[in-house]
């Protein structure tokens, strides 16, 4: 959790005033950590309003630089491109990742930086159940491989993952 967060605040803070979209931005904590960090504009989209509400409170300071919004990230009108694009926790419970990334690659004009779960054999029995059994939430891991195909046919041009035990962490870059 830690590792996605600190990727998304340096991406932030490695380029001048970047634009940026944090898909799924929930309460916006990482959007706080990226504001701070030096983004010139900020949206936050995310379907559920409760989470948007939490995030406006917690980003009012920036509102000159910040815009949330509730809406479907794959119809929603969201203007120009942004330098960078943040996605943690979203592919957990995306059934289609498809749209989902072709739609950052139309959006993206610098690099993408997204999280995902990875099939665990210690710890995803337990996942797994724990969501799709107690919550009734179904939950999706993924594979590296799956992932560079996922990106590269989604129209990046390079992409680059750190793997680690329980999760993925990936930056693909539009150039």
């Amino acid at each position: 959790m830690f590792a996605r967060r600190d990727a998304a605040v340096r991406a932030v803070s490695e380029r001048r005033a970047p634009r940026v979209l944090d898909v799924g931005s929930g309460s916006g904590r990482v959007g706080e950590l990226m504001l701070e960090a030096g983004a010139g504009r900020y949206l936050g989209i995310d379907f559920s309003e409760p989470m948007t509400e939490l995030a406006r409170a917690r980003l009012a300071r920036f509102r000159d630089r910040a815009e949330l919004r509730t809406a479907n990230f794959l119809e929603a009108d969201l203007g120009d491109r942004f330098d960078v694009v943040v996605a943690l926790g979203l592919f957990d419970y995306i059934e289609d990742p498809v749209p989902f990334a072709r739609r950052m690659a139309e959006l993206c004009a610098d690099v993408t930086i997204a999280s995902f779960p990875r099939w665990d054999w210690v710890k995803g029995p337990i996942r797994r159940a724990k969501y799709r059994v107690v919550n009734d939430c179904p939950i999706f891991d993924y594979t590296p491989r799956e992932l560079d195909f996922l990106f590269r046919s989604a129209g990046f041009a390079r992409v680059a993952q750190e793997v680690r035990r329980t999760g993925i962490l990936l930056h693909a870059f539009s150039h």
